[in-house]
């Protein structure tokens, strides 16, 4: 739909009761699917089979319990294990009670040994670990779009700015290499925790493993091994020792995963919008046929994808800090105060990134490039941005690099423009060294003073070009 996409699925038989955004107007259904609660049971009803199957091989419980179990896992009921909920008070026990009805067979065996959250942390990192996995490939497919880009503009020279002043040229290409040059750290940054993540294990109510212990104590298997074993059918690494829960401090590090990537999203997106404004004019973000820009005034093409990229960067940014209270303020084996805002943090954290990601990369692929506009501002600019190569030439030439620099500076803060040309082909200082015909070439050389810009952009879109895929 032009350079924006509309994805909102507000339920109209609720539009009466908030709707928190993230349900339907940020994120992808996709997204959605992996943090909703009917899949998050699912999870753990794929956990408590994992546990009843290795509990079968050490001879606990029957193959025929197993298999009701198995039989059963997909039957997920919220409503009505969220009604028994209301009346127990306990989400876990009341999937417990709502399973154990549908499985005549297996649902004495359920939860055997275990304590919530060897179910419930476990479940948080596999859908995580799937959330990484989805946003690794929103980031890949951006880091593809920023390829295409500098690809396109790895020649195109344009002045730079520094301090948001006019400084020495380079090529837009180059500069769309910085943003994605931090994408690509955020992509070792995400690949590296992917790689990290572990759950709590079956470990119990305080970590020790006591449950299981007792119940293995005439077995030949140790509550370690079984451990090992349901971990191995849910292809996850455990954490050696825990309290009741997995250590906090591994939400942390996921979400700054994510905030890492706010931040390279919000530098570009901030670079963006200060270069659609007039002043500049060098590149736009795409703006659809039909699209509005104003409700009051009808010719306004605001930066709004980017503005938005901003927003939710702001937000994905603050969230860590909570993530850390979670970690650090986790008392003894386990308080209970981290349960509520992580109902919110992590799936929200996911789903505004998420959004972020889908936006930036048809924002990048959309982007309106305006090469006159370039080539304007670096003639304006064209003299000022000639003195270091002119600079160089005199050095190269025999002259006392800091004597230059400073007649060179001296000229600069008096005049401007073709009288700066003037004084400066005139200064007996310089025609010492160089004749004035040199001297108005060295100026002129703005646009080729782009040193190996060219070769720079190649090896980053190589970069891109290699990434894989999982």
């Amino acid at each position: 739909m032009g350079s924006f996409e509309v994805r909102f699925e507000h339920s109209a038989e609720m539009a009466d009761l908030y709707q928190s955004p993230f349900s339907w107007r940020y994120g992808s259904e996709e997204m959605r699917r992996l943090w909703a609660e009917e899949h998050r049971r699912r999870l753990w009803r794929r956990i408590w089979v994992a546990l009843a199957e290795a509990q079968a091989q050490a001879g606990l419980v029957t193959p025929a319990q197993v298999a009701d179990l198995r039989a059963h896992q997909d039957e997920i009921d919220l409503a009505r294990a969220q009604a028994i909920e209301a009346e127990i008070g306990h989400d876990v026990m009341a999937e417990v009670r709502t399973y154990a009805g549908q499985c005549p067979v297996g649902g004495g065996i359920i939860h055997l040994g275990a304590t919530s959250a060897d179910i419930t942390d476990n479940a948080d990192v596999l859908q995580q670990r799937e959330a990484l996995r989805l946003v690794r490939a929103r980031l890949v497919a951006v880091l593809d779009a920023f390829a295409v880009q500098i690809r396109r503009t790895r020649d195109l020279a344009c002045i730079a700015y520094t301090h948001l002043q006019p400084a020495e040229p380079t090529t837009l290409g180059y500069r769309l290499c910085l943003y994605a040059q931090d994408l690509l750290a955020d992509l070792d940054a995400l690949d590296a925790t992917l790689a990290s993540l572990k759950g709590k294990g079956l470990k119990g109510a305080v970590g020790t493993g006591a449950s299981y212990a007792h119940l293995l104590a005439d077995r030949d298997i140790t509550a370690a091994e079984l451990e090992a074993q349901v971990m191995a059918r849910l292809g996850l690494e455990a954490f050696p020792v825990t309290g009741q829960t997995y250590p906090r401090k591994q939400d942390w590090r996921v979400l700054n995963v994510l905030a890492g990537i706010a931040a390279s999203l919000h530098k570009f997106a901030f670079d963006l919008r200060l270069l659609q404004s007039p002043a500049f004019g060098e590149m736009a973000e795409p703006f659809g046929a039909r699209q509005v820009g104003s409700s009051a005034m009808p010719f306004k093409r605001n930066p709004v994808n980017a503005e938005k990229l901003c927003s939710l960067a702001r937000f994905v940014a603050a969230l860590p800090a909570v993530a850390w209270e979670n970690a650090a303020l986790s008392l003894l084996e386990r308080t209970l105060d981290d349960s509520a805002n992580r109902r919110l943090i992590l799936p929200e954290a996911f789903l505004a990134t998420d959004e972020m990601l889908l936006t930036a990369e048809r924002l990048v692929r959309g982007l309106v490039i305006d090469a006159e506009a370039c080539r304007h501002n670096l003639a304006r600019y064209s003299v000022l941005a000639g003195l270091e190569p002119l600079l160089m030439e005199l050095v190269r030439a025999g002259a006392d690099r800091q004597a230059m620099h400073e007649r060179l500076r001296a000229h600069s803060q008096a005049a401007s423009g073709d009288a700066l040309i003037a004084a400066l082909a005139a200064d007996p200082d310089l025609t010492r060294y160089l004749a004035p015909e040199r001297i108005r070439a060295a100026l002129a050389q703005t646009e080729a003073h782009v040193g190996d810009a060219a070769a720079r952009c190649d090896a980053i879109i190589e970069r891109i070009e290699a990434l894989s895929t999982i």
